[in-house]
């Protein structure tokens, strides 16, 4: 599977009152990177206003193993698991610091939803490429 690489620096609004990022920031910024990633492969919210249908998060776990502190760059990366059935699919996304150290990483399970149907559908092919998905 593709692995997507979105560089960040954190920065003061990140922080909470420890000098280090707020727990609810990390959810924020893995969102960030999975817009990136979708927008640049083509499924970005233009194409999921036109074709009525986008990305829905299920659930997630997260844990938090290193400090990520005011103006340290980090990359996250965001790669496919796979299918966890016909609908639902898996992510995994992690924050690694420039030593190589892991800050954070999340699973994540999230389907393609039709807003029209108010549903879960099939992946399309244009979705599983913006997402790297190689079936």
């Amino acid at each position: 599977m593709k692995i997507f690489e979105y560089p960040l620096t954190i920065i003061e609004g990140h922080l909470d009152t420890f000098g280090h990022v707020n727990n609810a920031t990390y959810l924020s910024l893995y969102e960030e990177a999975r817009w990136d990633f979708i927008t640049k492969g083509g499924f970005g919210l233009t194409e999921i206003q036109e074709k009525k249908m986008g990305p829905v998060v299920l659930g997630l776990e997260i844990k938090f193993t290193a400090e990520l502190k005011n103006r340290e760059p980090i990359t996250i990366t965001s790669k496919i698991l796979g299918m966890k059935n016909p609908l639902v699919m898996q992510m995994e996304q992690k924050m690694i610091k420039p030593d190589g150290t892991e800050a954070s990483s999340m699973i994540i399970q999230f389907g393609l939803f039709d807003l029209k149907k108010r549903k879960l559908v099939l992946p399309t092919k244009e979705w599983n490429a913006a997402i790297g998905f190689e079936d």
